[in-house]
C-alpha cells in the first residue's frame, strides 16, 4: 500500500512539474518588450485612456483629412477606400512594402504620398508634416491591437539586411550601434530612462520630450544625433530599409499606434 502511494504521489510531482515546465516554456518562449511594459504606471494609463492620450488629436484630425477632397482630382482617401475600420484594418501592420508597378519599399507615410500623387493629383507631404502624420496615425490606428506581420516579399530581403546591418555598425564620435543600446544594454537605465528594445509598435507616436507626435525617422534620426553621427536627410531611403528590419524583429508584437512615450 505504501509503495502503490509513493508511485502515485511521485507521479503526480512528475505531472506538475511536466507541466509547469510546459507552461513556463509556453510563456517565457517570446521575451521580447514593448516600450510600453517599461513605462511608469501614469504614462500607461495616459497611454490606454482614449481621452488623455494626446496622440488621439493626431488621429482625429487624421479622420478630418481620410475624408476631405484633395488635389486637382478633388478626391478623399475615402473616395477609394471607402469605410476606414475596414479598408485599412491590417494595413499598417504589414507596411514598408513594395507598391505595384516599383521595386522599392515605402513606408506607410511614403504609401500616402503615393496615393495622394497618383489618385489625387496633389503633391506629397514633406516628412514630418503635420497632416501627413496626422494621416498615418489615423491609418494606423486601424490595426491597433493586431500583430505586426510583415510581408513574406522575397524582394524585401535587400532591403531588410540592409536594415540589419545599419542596425548592428557603429556609427558616429561614440562608435555606438543600434545593437549595442537596444540589444546589450535594454532594460538598462540612461539618464534615468529604461533603455527599450527598440520595436517600432506605436508610430506615429507623442512623445512627452517632443510634446507632439512624430514618425519612427524622427526618431532614429534623434538616436543618431545622440551618438554623434550624421544624421540622414529624413528622406533617406536607409530609414526605410532600417524600419524594414525593425519590423521583422518585432514581428508578431501587438500594434499601439497612437503609443505615448516619454
Amino acid at each position: 500500500m505504501r509503495r502503490r502511494l509513493l508511485v502515485v504521489g511521485l507521479g503526480l510531482v512528475f505531472v506538475a512539474t511536466y507541466a509547469a515546465a510546459q507552461v513556463g516554456s509556453q510563456s517565457g518562449a517570446d521575451k521580447r518588450r514593448s516600450g510600453y511594459r517599461d513605462m511608469g504606471e501614469a504614462l500607461q494609463k495616459m497611454q490606454d485612456d482614449d481621452t488623455a492620450n494626446p496622440g488621439m488629436l493626431f488621429v482625429q484630425l487624421g479622420s478630418q483629412l481620410w475624408a476631405k477632397p484633395a488635389g486637382v482630382a478633388n478626391k478623399s482617401c475615402a473616395d477609394c477606400h471607402g469605410a476606414d475600420a475596414a479598408s485599412m484594418k491590417g494595413v499598417a501592420t504589414r507596411y514598408p512594402a513594395i507598391p505595384a508597378g516599383s521595386d522599392r519599399p515605402l513606408d506607410l507615410e511614403g504609401r500616402i504620398n503615393l496615393c495622394r500623387t497618383q489618385h489625387q493629383s496633389a503633391d506629397p507631404l514633406p516628412p514630418e508634416n503635420l497632416d501627413l502624420l496626422a494621416l498615418a496615425a489615423f491609418v494606423a490606428h486601424q490595426s491597433r491591437g493586431l500583430p505586426i506581420a510583415p510581408p513574406a516579399d522575397p524582394r524585401l530581403e535587400a532591403f531588410r539586411q540592409q536594415g540589419e546591418e545599419i542596425y548592428r555598425r557603429r556609427q558616429g564620435q561614440l562608435n555606438l550601434s543600434c545593437a549595442i543600446c537596444h540589444d546589450d544594454n535594454a532594460g538598462k537605465k540612461l539618464a534615468g530612462i529604461v533603455i527599450p528594445e527598440a520595436h517600432p509598435t506605436g508610430y506615429p507616436i507623442y512623445r512627452l520630450e517632443w510634446q507632439a507626435l512624430g514618425s519612427l525617422k524622427r526618431r532614429l534620426r534623434n538616436c543618431m544625433v545622440g551618438i554623434r553621427a550624421e544624421a540622414w536627410p529624413l528622406d533617406a531611403p536607409e530609414y526605410t530599409a532600417l524600419e524594414l528590419y525593425l519590423m521583422e524583429r518585432a514581428k508578431g508584437l501587438k500594434l499601439e499606434t497612437p503609443a505615448v512615450r516619454p
